[in-house]
């Protein structure tokens, strides 16, 4: 997973070019699991792997092949703004619910392996949470669902 830290969308589409004639981080294989923290959406419990770095940030789920039923990855930010992700060299398809600085999620996008397609917040977004393709819909989590627990406001 790759991501594109804040900035205005007028130079999303020049960097984007840029990015797609640049080869990946050197990054050939999965990086190892990073620290967790339980994160909460209603009655449901996540452990979440915490990418705060940019390092971890960039790479994110690549090359992985599998995550557990109730895991996934929280991208975790200073500030709030809008944030774009794609899943160039991510192996598994997965859901992405973007969510805002008070821990409300904004919206959420299904997104496919092996793709340049991006997908982005509407609007600032402080975190990002990964999970397995169709998480969110199958336990009916919309936007609007507040999500607590590890770094998010409690």
């Amino acid at each position: 997973m790759t991501f594109i830290k804040p900035f205005g969308f007028a130079n999303l589409s020049a960097l984007l070019v840029c990015l797609a004639a640049t080869p990946a981080l050197a990054q050939t294989g999965p990086q190892p699991r990073l620290p967790t923290a339980t994160l909460t959406l209603g009655m449901h419990r996540i452990v979440a792997e915490l990418a705060v770095t940019a390092q971890h940030q960039a790479t994110g789920m690549m090359f992985r092949t599998q995550m557990g039923v109730s895991e996934g990855m929280l991208f975790v930010n200073d500030d709030a703004g809008v944030r774009c992700f794609w899943m160039r060299n991510t192996l598994i398809p997965l859901s992405i619910a973007f969510i805002d600085a008070q821990g409300r999620i904004l919206n959420i996008a299904e997104m496919q392996p092996k793709s340049d397609a991006t997908h982005c917040s509407d609007g600032p977004a402080r975190y990002a949470l990964e999970m397995n393709a169709g998480w969110f819909a199958q336990r009916q989590i919309k936007p609007g669902t507040r999500v607590t627990g590890g770094p998010l406001p409690s």
